[in-house]
């Protein structure tokens, strides 16, 4: 319709304008009257404050701004003649010279119609149109909506933030897209995650890095395709390129990939967050990686998890450290072809004075490890977050790792568990407790020895009254541990506990949760409890149930409890569904 109008009426404008024949003016009192003519007006008041230096958004930004969330844009009835919906200018400009008029009215139709057709496709996929940011995540895209969504970048100028993950559809035929990104050319993040990619839109992404200068992140995690192609891209990446976070986590990355990688390095001084995780195969090229770690220094953030890190490939990250003295986040966690890789490389760890994280979990840490980590690990004097979980001879340590995470007072975070903590390597963990005053995580799980002397760290848990998080799952508790956490409760000590897991303790009898059932409704911001039995046990709920579900009424935070395998009988069964209908929350059960 709209071309229509377009083609029959512009000749006569051009015609009133070179002519004073009175049926040209006659003509033209009759297109004053029109209502394409009310529309052309609008779009000369707003060329006309451009023509006279005046600030004014793009017709795309004030689409935007204009869109009335709970409804019809602003002026729409008034242009239901020509079916679009467009923002009203309600600021009266000045006419633009006949000449200009002519030159533009395509371009501005155009982008007119074309924000329409943003704001259709996105209500189509349940979205809410956003000039800056086109968040498609997990919206089940296929090669048709792809398409489509390629022929609206050009209407997009503004866009900073493309996320299309999780559209496992759309693998193929990423090519068409990479073509338009020239037009959203301040382009600032690309997410592709779990699109499953291939070579062809590999290479495509590689050949459009150079249309989007000022991109700063690029995730294509999860495309396990990638492994073996990733120099398809990585070639494309120019000098003085601006990216800062580059994460390309369980890609199927190969010893070559790990190559590349360490070729762009060179070319991407910006870079502050690398995560090349779950990658088994690129520990093999870790050397080659760690040597050109040095053109990176401004590195904050590096995630090797589950990376096939090895002994030699630990000595040469290590040397890598002295360059990386901004690092913030070290994540090292399940390579457990580590062991006694730390002896050759501590040192360099212990010039990490800004490191805030640092996660050792599951890396078969050694008792030669533990003798060199007992001296650097205190040194790090900004650390806030310890995780050691899952190496056994942090427990068995006569050094005592633990008694002396006491000379790191900004600690908040310490996670400890399956450390095969003995009754010793747990008096000095409570003890160092004492002085960490804002703990906010305690995650002491799968230690059996916990059970039967929680009493150890009841004075530390009384000063840590920033606690948020306390795991105590699997921990062989008995009722006087019960006890004790009720006396905290009761006293406040506990107030600003969050989340609280006892699962998997089987050993605690129905006298010892009665007991701390009765004190739960003290923790008023508690969200999370977990109680649930083991796998293979089974039991009757005890007397207890009716104080259990008494407390929650008077917990306006709460909303997940977690009773796996406790069997309710049949008025314990009613009480719940009572509890469930009468609620003004909703809590979930999951029994």
């Amino acid at each position: 319709m709209f071309k229509s109008c377009d083609s029959a009426i512009i000749p006569k404008m051009e015609r009133s304008e070179t002519s004073q024949d009175p049926q040209n003016g006659y003509e033209e009192d009759l297109l004053k009257r029109s209502p394409f003519h009310l529309f052309m007006t609008q779009i000369q008041r707003i060329k006309s404050s451009v023509g006279k230096g005046k600030h004014q958004h793009s017709s795309v930004i004030q689409f935007f701004r204009d869109l009335d969330p709970g409804g019809k844009s602003k002026g729409e009835t008034e242009r239901e003649e020509i079916d679009l919906s467009r923002p009203d200018n309600q600021n009266e400009k000045p006419d633009l010279p006949a000449s200009d008029e002519v030159s533009h009215n395509i371009s501005e139709t155009d982008l007119v119609s074309g924000k329409w057709k943003v704001k259709q496709f996105m209500k189509k996929l349940g979205k809410k149109p956003n000039s800056k940011n086109m968040d498609l995540n997990n919206c089940a895209l296929n090669e048709t909506d792809l398409t489509e969504l390629s022929g609206l970048l050009p209407f997009l100028p503004e866009l900073e933030e493309i996320n299309l993950s999780w559209n496992d559809f759309i693998g193929g035929t990423l090519k068409p897209l990479t073509l338009q990104l020239h037009h959203v050319s301040k382009l600032k993040s690309l997410r592709l995650n779990n699109c499953r990619m291939t070579a062809e839109d590999i290479a495509s992404l590689g050949e459009a890095l150079e249309i989007i200068p000022f991109l700063e992140e690029l995730d294509l995690s999860w495309n396990s395709n990638i492994g073996g192609k990733l120099s398809l891209l990585t070639k494309k990446i120019q000098k003085g390129s601006k990216i800062k976070i580059l994460k390309v986590i369980d890609c199927n990355l190969a010893a070559k990939d790990g190559e590349s990688l360490a070729q762009i390095l060179n070319v991407i001084h910006h870079l502050k967050v690398l995560d090349l995780s779950i990658n088994q195969k690129i520990g093999c090229s870790l050397k080659s990686i760690a040597q050109e770690l040095k053109n990176v220094s401004g590195l904050e953030e590096l995630h090797l998890h589950m990376c096939g890190v090895k002994k030699d490939g630990l000595q040469s990250l290590g040397t890598a450290f002295q360059y990386l003295l901004e690092l913030r986040k070290l994540d090292l966690s399940c390579n457990k072809e580590i062991g006694r890789g730390f002896e050759d490389s501590a040192a360099h760890l212990a010039s990490l004075k800004d490191l805030e994280v640092l996660d050792l979990h599951q890396c078969c840490i050694t008792e030669e490890d533990l003798a060199v980590l007992t001296q650097v690990i205190p040194l790090l004097s900004s650390l806030q977050e310890l995780n050691l979980s899952s190496n056994k001879n942090i427990g068995m340590s006569s050094d005592h790792l633990l008694s002396r995470l006491r000379f790191l007072p900004k600690l908040n975070s310490v996670i400890i568990s399956n450390c095969s903590l003995q009754k010793a390597s747990f008096a000095s963990l409570a003890e160092a407790a004492l002085h960490l005053p804002d703990l906010e995580i305690l995650d002491l799980s799968w230690n059996k020895c916990v059970g039967g002397n929680l009493k150890l760290l009841l004075e530390a848990l009384k000063l840590a009254t920033e606690i948020r998080v306390l795991i105590l799952s699997s921990c062989n508790l008995a009722a006087g541990d019960l006890a004790l956490l009720a006396l905290l409760m009761r006293t406040g000590h506990l107030a600003k506990l969050q989340k609280l897991d006892l699962s998997y303790n089987d050993t605690v009898c129905d006298e010892g949760w009665a007991t701390f059932y009765q004190d739960l409704a003290e923790l008023k911001e508690l969200s999370e409890l977990d109680v649930s039995l083991r796998p293979s046990s089974c039991r009757d709920c005890g007397m207890w149930f009716g104080k259990l579900l008494t407390a929650l009424r008077e917990m306006p935070a709460f909303t997940d409890l977690g009773m796996q395998r406790w069997v309710f009988s049949g008025p314990q069964q009613k009480q719940l569904e009572y509890f469930n209908q009468d609620s003004t929350r909703n809590v979930r059960f999951d029994y």
